[in-house]
């Protein structure tokens, strides 16, 4: 199996679809405009610094949508893909999915971004397989605000690509390559278990490390 695995927030998307999806809300009018923004940029922050505490950041982000009736949120999904992320598409990023659809690589996006957000951008860009943190429901379907299972967060990818690959008989290491784009530190546990690690668009600190350690910069969005 050649495996070609894609981080999607900063890597294939020039901007943040779950800090993006929490200004959409305010914007709906489904939050407090002004206190609502500042957590949500505060746990951006901490997210940029590998500091975040994924499970309280899932309860605070669905929050203001969890207790809508599902119609209601699944139109408020679909106006954010139209409204926010189709526009934030590049060509470049498609192009580079397109490369390793076109070889006959396994292709995943394997984000730490919740599945009620990233499932409908997978569809959009065309990747079949998604590997996105799974909000917790309950039996009529709505968030919880808690994870389901272990979530696509740091160590936490590098268990979900495993998990995903062992229902397809395989493993990274069996792989006769395995190729990982991302933009950002706290995909070094996954990076460091490819055969091909990408710095895609990094952060200064990811950067740094990869030119340390000889590994390619890619640029998508300059």
């Amino acid at each position: 199996m050649k495996l070609a695995l894609f981080d999607l927030d900063g890597t294939l998307l020039p901007g943040d679809s779950d800090h993006a999806f929490g200004e959409f809300i305010v914007r709906l009018g489904w939050a407090d405009g002004a206190a609502f923004a500042r957590r949500n940029d505060a746990y951006y922050a901490d997210y940029q610094a590998g500091r975040l505490d994924i499970a309280d950041y899932i309860d605070f982000i669905t929050a203001p949508w969890r207790a809508r009736p599902l119609a209601e949120s699944e139109a408020a999904s679909r106006r954010f893909i139209e409204e926010v992320v189709r526009p934030m598409l590049q060509p470049q990023a498609l192009a580079l999915v397109d490369k390793h659809r076109r070889a006959g690589d396994a292709l995943a996006i394997v984000t730490a971004t919740n599945d009620f957000v990233t499932r409908p951008i997978a569809a959009l860009l065309g990747v079949p397989d998604l590997i996105a943190t799974e909000l917790e429901r309950d039996a009529a379907g709505r968030a919880t605000g808690a994870i389901r299972g272990v979530p696509a967060f740091r160590d936490g990818k590098v268990a979900r690509v495993e998990a995903w690959l062992a229902a397809r008989g395989a493993t990274l290491a069996g792989c006769e390559r395995s190729i990982f784009y991302s933009d950002s530190t706290n995909d070094l546990p996954l990076l460091e278990r490819v055969s091909d690690p990408v710095a895609t668009n990094p952060g200064p600190a990811l950067e740094r490390l990869a030119l340390e350690r000889g590994w390619p910069v890619l640029r998508l969005f300059e």
